[in-house]
């Protein structure tokens, strides 16, 4: 077999294959193995018609079809590996002769994998977040922990107070009309942690218990459900139960009570070591991320419409998956937001394209560095997802290679490394201008 691999436009290669007369042939007699079996010849049992008879029956066109079907798949992927070209989408096809006892010519117009024009992406200086955490950040997570930990009092009289465990009865109206979900009985809510319609908490404060009122709001312009979205609507509340938070004194009874620690300075001190460490774990993601963006940044690359859509129908169905999980159909959720797919993609199609580029960039400085992955970090990498799954690693292997992702493993390792490299060279600097530290 031939092949010749010639770039027609920037991302567009056209591929000419030759498949020699004798693999032809043999792709004709394995047709006629396959056809035999399938086509009913009179006089004939299944399977056992000589060939020129099935000729005869079903036309020479159909084997040369047939043929044809089964040759030019296995023909195009040998030639894709013999010239080395990177195809991101489906091939156009043309065939070129097909005749029986001559070569089979076709041509494939294919888009390729965009060259990437590297910028800088050694010595690229970014400034490291800040680590520090101070007395106050330690004050807050204490008072964080004395908040969860509090118990809850019921009040036999009192108005709501923000930060109040409220059970009240509602029913809203639009237009003087009930809606589907406006009614409750015994709802309960924090007040200002709720998350409902702007305003509806903040006119609950200083309400008492069994007072009714009526409670005006206006559902935002981007509510989920567009019947609803922007309009007014009127609530007639009532106030049942409230329940205020009583916050345990911080001392070392509180520390025993919500910690291992016999002391208050210790729990403190744990805190804060915590806390530092939260920090410097994202700083370090962080500098990571804007490594990363600066070396993207400083690239160019032509990105073809195909990968693009590739890209748009990955990121579709991995929100239909999402959506699964909550019980909804991305049907469902198009109408509740009011929108289409083409919408969706719109509003996808940038993040779709900035993706695409960090992984083409991420790849072209693995071949320009020659970064590559061991069999011992496959290995590793199989171990760490078999332990995080509580499955043997032979059984994860096994699976992976037979779903055909293995290659995907070791793209994602090559990558991570490939982020590493670019930390290791780059210039980090702490907030004040000088190196950061480790």
């Amino acid at each position: 077999m031939k092949a010749n691999a010639e770039r027609i436009e920037k991302n567009t290669v056209l591929l000419e294959v030759e498949v020699d007369a004798d693999q032809f042939s043999q792709a004709m007699d394995r047709a006629y193995r396959k056809l035999v079996k399938k086509v009913n010849v009179p006089g004939f049992r299944p399977g056992k018609a000589p060939r020129i008879i099935l000729e005869r029956h079903i036309g020479k066109q159909a084997l040369l079809d047939e043929a044809v079907e089964m040759l030019i798949p296995e023909a195009y992927f040998k030639a894709v590996q013999d010239t080395g070209i990177e195809p991101v989408a489906q091939p156009q096809l043309e065939l070129v002769q097909v005749e029986e006892g001559k070569p089979v010519v076709f041509k494939a117009r294919v888009v390729v994998k965009p060259e990437v024009e590297l910028g800088q992406y050694k010595g690229l200086e970014v400034t490291q977040p800040s680590t520090e955490v101070t007395p106050e950040d330690v004050q807050k997570e204490l008072e964080r922990l004395q908040n969860r930990h509090a118990r809850l009092v019921s009040l036999d009289e009192g108005t709501v107070q923000q930060g109040d465990l409220v059970t009240i009865d509602f029913e809203g109206r639009v237009d003087g009309e009930p809606f589907e979900g406006g009614q409750a009985t015994d709802y309960t809510l924090e007040v200002g942690n709720a998350g409902l319609i702007p305003g509806f908490e903040d006119q609950l404060l200083g309400m008492a218990i069994n007072e009714t009122k009526e409670i005006t709001v206006r559902f935002p312009e981007d509510y989920p459900k567009p019947e609803l979205s922007g309009k007014e609507a009127v609530f007639t509340v009532t106030v049942k139960a409230i329940k205020r938070k009583e916050l345990a004194p911080l001392d070392d009874e509180f520390a025993k009570d919500v910690s291992e620690f016999d002391t208050l300075e210790e729990l403190r001190a744990d805190l804060e070591n915590k806390l530092k460490q939260a920090a410097e774990a994202r700083a370090k993601a962080e500098t990571r991320q804007a490594v990363l963006k600066k070396a993207v940044e400083n690239a160019q690359v032509d990105i073809p419409e195909e990968m693009i859509q590739t890209r748009l129908a990955e990121m579709l169905q991995s929100l239909e998956r999402r959506l699964m999980v909550q019980g909804l159909t991305l049907e469902n959720y198009l109408k509740y937001s009011n929108s289409t797919v083409e919408e969706m993609e719109e509003r996808l199609r940038p993040d779709a394209r900035e993706s695409l580029k960090t992984m083409l960039v991420l790849d072209a400085i693995a071949k320009a560095e020659n970064i590559t992955v061991t069999e011992e970090e496959i290995q590793a990498e199989i171990e760490r997802m078999a332990k995080e799954m509580q499955q043997d690693p032979a059984v994860v292997r096994k699976v992976v290679e037979g779903q055909g992702q293995l290659e995907a493993v070791t793209t994602g390792l090559v990558r991570d490394k490939v982020i590493q490299f670019l930390v290791d060279q780059a210039n980090i600097v702490a907030q004040d201008g000088q190196p950061a530290t480790e």
